[in-house]
C-alpha cells in the first residue's frame, strides 16, 4: 500500500489500527474498542500472508463483531463494568420491623439497621401490619421492597 509516496505493508497498517484501538480502550475502559483491536490483530496475520485487502477488511469486521458478540457479556459480568454498588445495597436480605402499616397498594414504614425507610410489600395487594418482622427483597429508588420474614 502506498500513502503519500511511501510504501507501507498492510501488516503495519493493521498494527497501527490495533494500537490505536488499545489506546482508546485504555483511556475509556468501556470494553468497546478492545474487540476491534483483536480483529485488527487477526487481520494483521492475514496481511502477513499477503492476502487481498478486501479479505483482510472482511476478516477484521467478522472477527471484531464475533469477538464482541461472543465474549463481551462474559467480560462485563466478570469486570462488573457499569454497576456501582451503594451502601443501601447492603440492606437487601436484612430483616427489620414494620413501624407504620403497609397497606395494599400503599407504602408504609420499616426500620432496618436503625434507619426508618419507606417500604412497599413485594405483593402489592397484600398488607403488612405494624410490628411485623420483614425481610428486604430489593430497593427501588428510595423505597424498600419487603416481604414478611419467615419465622
Amino acid at each position: 500500500m502506498t500513502i503519500l509516496g511511501i510504501t507501507i505493508h498492510l501488516a503495519i497498517v493493521w498494527l497501527i489500527v490495533a494500537i490505536i484501538c488499545l489506546i482508546v480502550e485504555g483511556l475509556t475502559a468501556g470494553l468497546a474498542t478492545i474487540w476491534f483491536a483483536g480483529g485488527a490483530f487477526i487481520a494483521l496475520i492475514f496481511a502477513l500472508f499477503d492476502t487481498g485487502l478486501g479479505l483482510q477488511v472482511a476478516v477484521f469486521l467478522i472477527s471484531s463483531v464475533g469477538l464482541l458478540v461472543s465474549t463481551r457479556k462474559i467480560f462485563v459480568e466478570k469486570l462488573k463494568t457499569g454497576t456501582e454498588k451503594t451502601n443501601a445495597d447492603a440492606l437487601i436480605g436484612e430483616e427489620g420491623l414494620v413501624t407504620a402499616d403497609i397497606a395494599p397498594f400503599a407504602p408504609g414504614q420499616v426500620k432496618v439497621k436503625g434507619q426508618v425507610w419507606t417500604a412497599v410489600c413485594e405483593d402489592s395487594a397484600a398488607a403488612i401490619p405494624s410490628g411485623t418482622q420483614i425481610k428486604v427483597i430489593a430497593i427501588e429508588g428510595v423505597k424498600l421492597i419487603v416481604s414478611p420474614a419467615e419465622r
